[in-house]
């Protein structure tokens, strides 16, 4: 039903017509669940208005509270921005082709977004090393933290780590903006996911393809090197500790980070993983895992963060309870 309606967008006859760089893009949604795509913005939408609330939440407590205007805190914070912009990147869009069938997205737009979830993803795993490098200092060198995480440093950590980000993924958009589009215009996504939009192209694209798989597995290694051997150190120095309590109390401090590292990873590179090698898997489910990756993180963050963090859930009670009162 939906491809008909596209027709026109798309060519009919490639020998005949021909067009380089369209003015627009055609978003399809979710190719294959068009009939469901009301029901499909349910659980999204709640996912958005839970990750929006939730982020929202710990830079307001963070903000608000003196106690906590530390480096833990202050990457969490960065980590709630990147959220936010990763979620509200592909968010209102997809919504509105759910919604209101809006699939037309301007071809710089589109240009616009997958830089933005590119380099935001990265900068979101460049955050992951620098928490995981706030936990090693803090329990195996607690005396000197505070001299060594200063706030400039904390600072430098998150400029360099959006740096890396900005100037890795630029090439992304870059490279895809000049290609020469003259096959179709419509992406077989809910978003402009790079090879996606690549694989319109009627050139050779393997620049892109082998550019995206040396960045992914650049900082996916390296990001992941490092918080390994981060906390092998924290292990190491959390099985040194004398008595039973003290080795759970400082596990605990380390866990919250683990499964937040978790929440986002593990989708992530399945998500990739999936879209790269499982040839056989159906579309939709390729978009849908791609949709996934970048929403479950952002509402999760939060809760986790939130739930199993003391300061923050003692300061989220005592800001509820007072407006109880």
């Amino acid at each position: 039903m939906y491809v008909g309606h596209l027709l026109p967008y798309s060519m009919s006859d490639s020998n005949t017509t021909e067009f380089t760089n369209p003015s627009t893009f055609i978003l399809l949604g979710i190719p294959g669940l068009e009939a469901s795509h009301v029901w499909i913005s349910i659980p999204f939408c709640t996912m958005y208005i839970i990750a929006i609330l939730g982020n929202f939440s710990i830079l307001f407590i963070v903000k608000r509270e003196p106690s906590l205007h530390g480096p833990m805190y202050y990457f969490l914070c960065m980590l709630a921005v990147t959220d936010l912009i990763l979620c509200t990147s592909i968010l209102p869009k997809m919504l509105s082709i759910f919604w209101f069938n809006s699939r037309e997205i301007d071809f710089s737009t589109c240009f616009t977004q997958m830089y933005f979830i590119h380099c935001f993803t990265a900068v979101e795993s460049g955050i992951f090393v620098a928490m995981a490098l706030d936990r090693y200092v803090a329990i195996c060198n607690p005396l000197r933290h505070s001299t060594i995480l200063t706030n400039p440093v904390v600072a430098k950590i998150g400029l360099t780590v959006l740096l890396r980000g900005g100037i890795l993924m630029l090439p992304h958009p870059f490279l895809a903006s000049r290609w020469p589009y003259c096959k179709t215009n419509i992406i077989d996504h809910s978003y402009c996911e790079h090879m996606a939009v690549v694989k319109l192209g009627c050139t050779d694209f393997r620049i892109s393809s082998y550019y995206g798989l040396f960045v992914v597995f650049f900082v996916a290694s390296l990001d992941l090197f490092f918080i390994a051997v981060s906390y092998m150190q924290i292990l190491r120095a959390i099985f040194s500790l004398p008595t039973k309590d003290a080795r759970r109390k400082t596990f605990q401090t380390c866990s919250t980070h683990l499964c937040v590292i978790s929440a986002s990873y593990i989708p992530s590179l399945f998500s990739f993983l999936t879209h790269r090698f499982g040839h056989n898997v159906a579309l939709h489910f390729h978009v849908l895992m791609a949709n996934v990756y970048l929403l479950v993180p952002p509402m999760l963050n939060p809760i986790i963060y939130g739930v199993r963090t003391k300061q923050i859930r003692d300061r989220l009670l005592q800001l509820f309870t007072h407006k109880k009162t």
